[in-house]
Protein backbone atom coordinates (compact mmCIF):
# COMPACT_ATOMS: atom_id res chain seq x y z
CA UNK A 1 0.00 0.00 0.00
CA UNK A 2 1.07 3.28 -0.84
CA UNK A 3 -0.10 7.04 -0.40
CA UNK A 4 0.27 9.18 -3.27
CA UNK A 5 1.86 12.59 -2.14
CA UNK A 6 1.28 15.78 -3.80
CA UNK A 7 4.44 15.85 -5.77
CA UNK A 8 2.63 13.28 -7.54
CA UNK A 9 4.86 10.77 -6.18
CA UNK A 10 3.80 7.22 -4.07
CA UNK A 11 4.67 6.86 -0.65
CA UNK A 12 5.21 3.21 0.61
CA UNK A 13 2.37 3.62 3.99
CA UNK A 14 4.65 1.40 6.16
CA UNK A 15 8.67 2.06 6.41
CA UNK A 16 11.75 1.07 8.39
CA UNK A 17 13.08 3.67 10.48
CA UNK A 18 16.99 3.51 11.28
CA UNK A 19 17.30 5.88 14.19
CA UNK A 20 19.37 4.03 17.12
CA UNK A 21 20.07 1.49 14.99
CA UNK A 22 23.81 -0.22 15.25
CA UNK A 23 26.13 0.68 12.93
CA UNK A 24 27.51 -2.99 12.85
CA UNK A 25 23.80 -4.09 12.20
CA UNK A 26 22.34 -1.92 9.73
CA UNK A 27 23.59 -4.26 6.55
CA UNK A 28 21.93 -7.19 7.54
CA UNK A 29 18.88 -5.65 9.11
CA UNK A 30 18.19 -3.82 5.81
CA UNK A 31 18.89 -7.10 3.58
CA UNK A 32 16.03 -8.60 5.74
CA UNK A 33 13.93 -5.98 5.97
CA UNK A 34 14.24 -5.65 1.79
CA UNK A 35 13.22 -9.57 1.54
CA UNK A 36 10.51 -9.18 4.17
CA UNK A 37 9.21 -6.55 1.28
CA UNK A 38 9.84 -2.94 2.94
CA UNK A 39 10.55 -0.70 0.06
CA UNK A 40 10.59 2.49 2.65
CA UNK A 41 13.30 3.68 4.66
CA UNK A 42 13.80 6.68 6.79
CA UNK A 43 16.89 8.07 7.43
CA UNK A 44 18.52 11.65 8.65
CA UNK A 45 21.90 12.95 9.10
CA UNK A 46 21.42 13.22 12.64
CA UNK A 47 21.29 9.65 13.15
CA UNK A 48 24.94 9.46 11.92
CA UNK A 49 24.52 5.82 10.45
CA UNK A 50 23.65 6.98 6.81
CA UNK A 51 26.82 5.82 5.96
CA UNK A 52 26.02 2.50 6.60
CA UNK A 53 22.61 2.66 5.34
CA UNK A 54 24.51 3.94 1.94
CA UNK A 55 26.45 0.71 2.33
CA UNK A 56 23.61 -1.76 2.51
CA UNK A 57 21.29 0.35 -0.23
CA UNK A 58 24.58 -0.04 -2.60
CA UNK A 59 25.33 -4.02 -2.33
CA UNK A 60 21.17 -4.18 -2.30
CA UNK A 61 21.44 -2.97 -5.98
CA UNK A 62 24.95 -4.62 -6.68
CA UNK A 63 23.23 -8.06 -5.92
CA UNK A 64 19.87 -6.78 -7.47
CA UNK A 65 18.17 -7.81 -4.61
CA UNK A 66 16.01 -4.36 -5.67
CA UNK A 67 16.18 -1.84 -7.91
CA UNK A 68 16.57 2.10 -6.93
CA UNK A 69 13.50 2.93 -8.52
CA UNK A 70 11.78 0.63 -6.09
CA UNK A 71 12.68 2.30 -3.22
CA UNK A 72 11.98 5.12 -1.18
CA UNK A 73 14.82 7.15 0.58
CA UNK A 74 14.06 9.94 3.14
CA UNK A 75 16.29 11.94 5.07
CA UNK A 76 16.79 15.14 7.00
CA UNK A 77 18.12 18.28 7.22
CA UNK A 78 19.81 18.67 10.78
CA UNK A 79 19.45 21.98 12.81
CA UNK A 80 22.73 23.14 12.46
CA UNK A 81 23.03 23.41 8.49
CA UNK A 82 19.79 25.68 8.14
CA UNK A 83 22.01 27.82 6.29
CA UNK A 84 23.45 25.14 4.30
CA UNK A 85 20.77 23.21 2.51
CA UNK A 86 22.42 22.68 -0.75
CA UNK A 87 25.61 21.25 0.43
CA UNK A 88 24.11 19.19 3.40
CA UNK A 89 21.58 17.57 0.73
CA UNK A 90 24.78 16.79 -0.93
CA UNK A 91 26.74 15.50 1.54
CA UNK A 92 23.77 13.28 2.66
CA UNK A 93 23.33 12.20 -0.67
CA UNK A 94 26.85 10.71 -1.12
CA UNK A 95 26.86 8.96 2.62
CA UNK A 96 24.11 7.19 1.25
CA UNK A 97 25.44 6.71 -2.16
CA UNK A 98 22.53 7.82 -4.02
CA UNK A 99 21.98 10.21 -6.49
CA UNK A 100 18.56 11.43 -5.58
CA UNK A 101 16.25 11.51 -2.53
CA UNK A 102 12.30 10.46 -2.58
CA UNK A 103 11.73 12.83 0.46
CA UNK A 104 14.25 15.09 2.04
CA UNK A 105 12.36 16.90 5.49
CA UNK A 106 13.50 19.49 7.30
CA UNK A 107 14.39 17.82 10.82
CA UNK A 108 12.85 19.96 13.87
CA UNK A 109 11.86 23.89 13.20
CA UNK A 110 14.99 25.26 14.30
CA UNK A 111 18.25 26.89 12.73
CA UNK A 112 21.07 26.18 15.25
CA UNK A 113 24.60 27.73 14.89
CA UNK A 114 26.68 25.87 12.56
CA UNK A 115 29.18 23.28 13.35
CA UNK A 116 29.79 22.51 9.74
CA UNK A 117 28.13 19.71 7.29
CA UNK A 118 28.19 16.39 8.59
CA UNK A 119 28.52 17.12 12.04
CA UNK A 120 25.04 16.34 13.93
CA UNK A 121 26.05 16.97 17.55
CA UNK A 122 23.32 19.74 19.41
CA UNK A 123 24.92 22.98 19.37
CA UNK A 124 24.71 24.17 22.96
CA UNK A 125 25.71 27.45 24.62
CA UNK A 126 27.54 28.22 27.79
CA UNK A 127 24.71 27.76 29.52
CA UNK A 128 23.96 24.06 28.28
CA UNK A 129 21.08 25.62 26.17
CA UNK A 130 20.26 25.32 22.20
CA UNK A 131 22.15 27.88 20.97
CA UNK A 132 19.54 29.02 18.52
CA UNK A 133 20.54 31.20 14.97
CA UNK A 134 17.98 34.01 14.92
CA UNK A 135 19.28 35.43 11.94
CA UNK A 136 18.06 32.60 9.68
CA UNK A 137 14.44 32.39 9.24
CA UNK A 138 12.52 28.39 8.20
CA UNK A 139 11.16 30.94 5.22
CA UNK A 140 14.48 30.97 4.02
CA UNK A 141 15.17 27.71 4.63
CA UNK A 142 12.11 26.13 3.07
CA UNK A 143 12.96 28.01 -0.30
CA UNK A 144 16.80 26.37 0.07
CA UNK A 145 14.61 23.18 0.32
CA UNK A 146 12.82 24.09 -2.91
CA UNK A 147 16.03 24.54 -5.14
CA UNK A 148 16.65 20.97 -4.12
CA UNK A 149 13.43 20.08 -6.03
CA UNK A 150 15.15 22.35 -8.86
CA UNK A 151 17.98 20.77 -9.21
CA UNK A 152 16.80 17.25 -9.32
CA UNK A 153 18.06 16.28 -6.15
CA UNK A 154 15.15 15.58 -4.37
CA UNK A 155 11.67 14.58 -5.45
CA UNK A 156 9.47 15.78 -2.58
CA UNK A 157 10.42 18.16 0.54
CA UNK A 158 8.56 18.16 3.58
CA UNK A 159 8.70 18.92 7.55
CA UNK A 160 9.01 17.48 10.21
CA UNK A 161 7.85 18.27 13.99
CA UNK A 162 5.90 21.26 12.82
CA UNK A 163 2.51 22.12 14.56
CA UNK A 164 -0.28 23.67 13.16
CA UNK A 165 1.12 27.10 13.30
CA UNK A 166 4.29 26.29 11.42
CA UNK A 167 2.76 24.12 8.66
CA UNK A 168 0.31 27.12 8.00
CA UNK A 169 3.15 29.57 7.58
CA UNK A 170 4.99 27.29 5.53
CA UNK A 171 1.73 26.55 3.57
CA UNK A 172 1.61 30.54 3.10
CA UNK A 173 5.10 31.28 1.79
CA UNK A 174 6.09 27.84 -0.38
CA UNK A 175 6.10 27.74 -3.80
CA UNK A 176 6.71 24.25 -3.46
CA UNK A 177 3.83 22.77 -0.93
CA UNK A 178 5.73 20.36 2.06
CA UNK A 179 4.11 16.97 0.65
CA UNK A 180 5.16 15.42 4.38
CA UNK A 181 4.82 16.65 7.99
CA UNK A 182 6.60 13.79 9.99
CA UNK A 183 5.74 13.85 13.42
CA UNK A 184 5.06 12.14 16.59
CA UNK A 185 1.78 10.31 16.94
CA UNK A 186 0.76 6.96 18.52
CA UNK A 187 -2.72 5.59 20.20
CA UNK A 188 -1.20 7.64 23.27
CA UNK A 189 -0.34 11.00 21.64
CA UNK A 190 -2.59 11.17 18.67
CA UNK A 191 -2.53 15.10 18.19
CA UNK A 192 -6.12 14.29 15.91
CA UNK A 193 -6.49 18.45 14.99
CA UNK A 194 -3.04 18.20 13.62
CA UNK A 195 -3.05 15.49 11.64
CA UNK A 196 -6.79 16.46 10.03
CA UNK A 197 -5.32 19.79 9.52
CA UNK A 198 -2.32 18.48 7.27
CA UNK A 199 -4.47 16.08 5.66
CA UNK A 200 -7.20 18.49 4.29
CA UNK A 201 -4.16 20.74 2.86
CA UNK A 202 -2.67 17.60 1.16
CA UNK A 203 -0.30 17.05 3.06
CA UNK A 204 0.48 13.34 3.77
CA UNK A 205 1.35 12.95 7.53
CA UNK A 206 4.46 10.14 8.80
CA UNK A 207 4.09 9.05 12.06
CA UNK A 208 7.57 8.36 13.95
CA UNK A 209 7.13 6.84 17.18
CA UNK A 210 4.51 5.12 15.75
CA UNK A 211 4.34 2.43 18.45
CA UNK A 212 4.78 5.29 21.22
CA UNK A 213 8.93 4.47 21.31
CA UNK A 214 8.82 1.61 23.71
CA UNK A 215 11.78 0.56 25.86
CA UNK A 216 14.15 3.11 23.77
CA UNK A 217 12.28 6.14 24.81
CA UNK A 218 11.29 4.59 28.04
CA UNK A 219 14.82 4.12 28.44
CA UNK A 220 16.04 7.80 27.24
CA UNK A 221 13.18 10.09 28.29
CA UNK A 222 11.35 7.89 30.99
CA UNK A 223 7.71 8.09 28.90
CA UNK A 224 4.74 5.37 29.08
CA UNK A 225 4.33 2.80 26.05
CA UNK A 226 0.88 2.11 24.80
CA UNK A 227 2.17 -1.61 23.99
CA UNK A 228 1.54 -2.05 28.00
CA UNK A 229 -1.88 -0.98 27.61
CA UNK A 230 -4.26 -3.20 29.07
CA UNK A 231 -6.94 -2.26 25.92
CA UNK A 232 -4.55 -2.88 23.42
CA UNK A 233 -3.66 -5.93 24.57
CA UNK A 234 -7.15 -7.14 24.30
CA UNK A 235 -7.52 -5.99 21.06
CA UNK A 236 -4.96 -7.94 20.02
CA UNK A 237 -6.30 -10.86 21.65
CA UNK A 238 -9.22 -10.00 19.40
CA UNK A 239 -7.72 -9.99 16.13
CA UNK A 240 -5.00 -12.52 17.14
CA UNK A 241 -2.45 -9.75 16.69
CA UNK A 242 0.48 -8.24 18.30
CA UNK A 243 -0.04 -5.10 20.46
CA UNK A 244 2.34 -3.38 18.12
CA UNK A 245 0.55 -5.00 15.02
CA UNK A 246 -2.65 -3.41 16.26
CA UNK A 247 -1.16 0.30 16.86
CA UNK A 248 0.53 0.08 13.52
CA UNK A 249 -2.97 -0.98 11.84
CA UNK A 250 -4.38 1.80 13.60
CA UNK A 251 -1.89 4.39 12.47
CA UNK A 252 -2.49 3.09 9.12
CA UNK A 253 -6.32 3.42 9.13
CA UNK A 254 -5.94 7.17 9.88
CA UNK A 255 -4.07 7.34 6.42
CA UNK A 256 -1.36 7.98 8.35
CA UNK A 257 2.54 6.17 7.03
CA UNK A 258 4.06 4.68 10.02
CA UNK A 259 7.87 4.04 9.99
CA UNK A 260 8.49 1.59 13.44
CA UNK A 261 11.59 1.01 14.26
CA UNK A 262 12.98 -2.48 15.29
CA UNK A 263 16.90 -4.54 15.42
CA UNK A 264 15.33 -7.86 15.60
CA UNK A 265 14.25 -9.59 12.39
CA UNK A 266 11.02 -11.21 14.21
CA UNK A 267 9.97 -7.72 15.36
CA UNK A 268 10.86 -6.76 11.19
CA UNK A 269 8.44 -9.38 9.99
CA UNK A 270 5.80 -8.97 12.15
CA UNK A 271 5.34 -4.95 12.10
CA UNK A 272 5.42 -5.63 8.28
CA UNK A 273 2.17 -7.91 8.80
CA UNK A 274 -0.26 -5.44 8.76
CA UNK A 275 -2.58 -5.89 5.45
CA UNK A 276 -4.34 -8.96 6.67
CA UNK A 277 -7.08 -7.48 9.35
CA UNK A 278 -8.76 -4.57 9.20
CA UNK A 279 -10.05 -2.45 12.55
CA UNK A 280 -13.72 -2.03 12.96
CA UNK A 281 -15.19 1.35 13.29
CA UNK A 282 -16.04 0.77 17.20
CA UNK A 283 -12.59 -0.38 17.79
CA UNK A 284 -10.81 2.67 16.05
CA UNK A 285 -13.62 4.59 18.45
CA UNK A 286 -11.99 2.31 21.93
CA UNK A 287 -8.24 3.41 20.16
CA UNK A 288 -9.92 7.13 20.55
CA UNK A 289 -10.84 7.78 23.99
CA UNK A 290 -7.24 6.36 24.84
CA UNK A 291 -5.61 9.57 23.91
CA UNK A 292 -3.40 10.70 26.72
CA UNK A 293 -1.53 13.88 25.19
CA UNK A 294 1.29 11.98 26.17
CA UNK A 295 4.78 12.75 23.61
CA UNK A 296 7.47 10.26 24.58
CA UNK A 297 10.10 11.85 22.48
CA UNK A 298 11.35 15.06 24.58
CA UNK A 299 13.83 16.47 22.98
CA UNK A 300 14.53 19.06 25.74
CA UNK A 301 16.59 16.51 27.45
CA UNK A 302 19.30 16.80 25.66
CA UNK A 303 18.87 20.60 24.26
CA UNK A 304 17.69 22.61 27.96
CA UNK A 305 14.68 24.11 26.20
CA UNK A 306 11.46 22.92 25.44
CA UNK A 307 10.74 23.47 21.74
CA UNK A 308 7.29 22.61 21.78
CA UNK A 309 6.60 24.58 25.08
Amino acid sequence: MAITLNSGFNMPIIGLGVWRMDDKDIKSLLINAINIGYRHFDCAADYQNEAEVGDALADAFKTELVKRKDLFITTKLWNSDHGHVLEACKDSLKKLQLDYLDLYLVHFPIATKHTGVGTTASALGEDGVLDIDTTISLESTWHAMEELVSLGLVRSIGISNYDIFLTRDCLAYAKVKPAVNQIETHPYFQRDSLVKFCQKHGICVTAHTPLGGAVSNTEWFGSVSCLDDPVLKGLAEKYKKTVAQIVLRWGIQRSTVVIPKSSKLERLAENFKVFDFELTKEDIDVIKSMDRNHRTNQPAKFWGIDLYA
